[in-house]
């Protein structure tokens, strides 16, 4: 597969540039943002789309037995993970997933809680479902670790009696990676005072630098009893616009309250699209992703080199499974509208603004380098531009 290929994206109805107008008021910017990636999808995926479409006739369909044991095969296979048909479900996207899931195991009122810097989307599902965040923020060392901050948790664990907490698995922005450890403990606190799990894990299949990503259900008897785990074969092959998701369900009882919920809603139908990807993702596309994922270790050891040798005042914070790079901007001195102002009026790129993920993401940009490494060039280069300019002004 050519990752240096460069694909025009303009005009097909994409967020990442399509939508550049709408969210920055500016269409003339590099797309950085969005987490989906430039790169052409697996022909494997592309071949079976093509085939299931040369059938002309669209109607109802059922998902087959392959396609749930693609899943289960998959999960298994690459992450040790074993899933039992029953504790399966198809979800019509993770975020929607974990506000199914708010509606189901929470009432109005109640708190949730949720590690911040984080995925902005998990506190506005909990605030426009009118429940209660509680931010638990991260320990951010100087050494580049990321940890929880485990007293802190039990403590408002104790005090808050939050209901529900989503956990990011591996962790967004940043990509960190938790530890079996980290995993098994937050399983036991959360079993001790009566909290449910709900994990994004779809970052889980883009291990990197030789990292390995646990699932949370998979860590002990603990874990797997407190929580729903959601996943996806759309940030892995780069077919987010598919929108095919699913979710596993250890526990008898949640299960069958949350399945019944969606089976009742018919949120739990995939269509003959999703199922079709999603099975030539998980049994014939691994090998593409592996050589994308070394391709995205190439782009992050460019990204560190450059900024450490041009931009030193940017420091990038090494992901262990994700193509979005958090990018630590406070030797600049900039923050807020000014640190925004310099990469989207200055450098002219489209980045995500750290504040957006919450506390502890103040003077932080996050940096998409799922793309070609010429439009990573290129936005460095800009990048470095900006900042020279900024420097001599000031």
């Amino acid at each position: 597969m050519d990752f240096n290929k460069t694909i025009n994206r303009w005009h097909t109805g994409c967020v990442k540039y399509d939508g550049l107008q709408q969210n920055y008021g500016r269409s003339d910017l590099l797309p950085l943002w969005v987490a989906d990636m430039d790169f052409e999808v697996c022909p494997a995926i592309t071949d079976a789309l093509r085939h299931r479409l040369e059938h002309q006739v669209f109607g109802y369909s059922i998902a087959p037995d392959s396609y749930w044991q693609s899943i289960q095969d998959w999960l298994l296979n690459r992450h040790g993970f074993s899933v039992e048909r029953d504790e399966l479900t198809f979800i019509p996207g993770i975020v929607r997933g974990l506000a199914m899931a708010l509606q189901v195991f929470t009432d109005k009122g109640d708190k949730v809680l949720i590690q911040q810097p984080v995925y902005h989307p998990f506190r506005i599902i909990i605030e426009g479902n009118c429940r209660k965040v509680v931010r638990n923020p991260l320990r951010f060392c100087d050494d580049g670790h990321v940890e929880m901050d485990f007293e802190l948790l039990e403590r408002q664990f104790a005090e808050e009696r939050p209901r529900m907490m989503i956990l990011c698995n591996p962790h967004n922005p940043g990509g960190f990676v938790w530890s079996r450890e980290e995993l098994a403990r937050l399983a036991d606190l959360c079993t001790e005072y009566g909290v449910l799990v709900a994990s994004d894990e779809i970052h889980g299949d883009l291990e990197l630098f030789g990292n390995r990503y646990t699932p949370f259900a998979s860590v002990s008897d603990a874990a797997a009893q407190c929580s729903v785990t959601f996943g996806a074969p759309s940030k892995t092959f780069n077919i987010a616009g598919i929108v095919s998701s699913w979710c596993v369900v250890k526990n008898p009882a949640l299960r069958r309250k949350f399945f019944t919920w969606l089976t009742v809603n018919e949120y739990n139908v995939p269509t003959f699209v999703q199922t079709v990807a999603t099975e030539a993702a998980y049994t014939k596309a691994a090998g593409w992703l592996d050589e994308a994922l070394r391709y995205i270790e190439d782009n992050i050891r460019y990204t560190e080199q450059f900024l450490a040798e041009r931009i030193p005042q940017i420091r990038a914070m090494r992901p262990q499974a994700s193509f979005l790079v958090w990018l630590d901007c406070s030797a600049l001195g900039l923050k807020g509208k000014d640190l925004v102002d310099l990469f989207v009026d200055k450098a002219h790129l489209a980045l995500n603004d750290g504040e957006m993920f919450g506390t502890g993401g103040e003077c932080h940009m996050r940096l998409n380098v799922g793309c070609c490494r010429t439009t990573l060039e290129k936005a460095l280069r800009q990048l470095e531009g900006a900042v020279n300019k900024n420097l001599k002004k000031g």
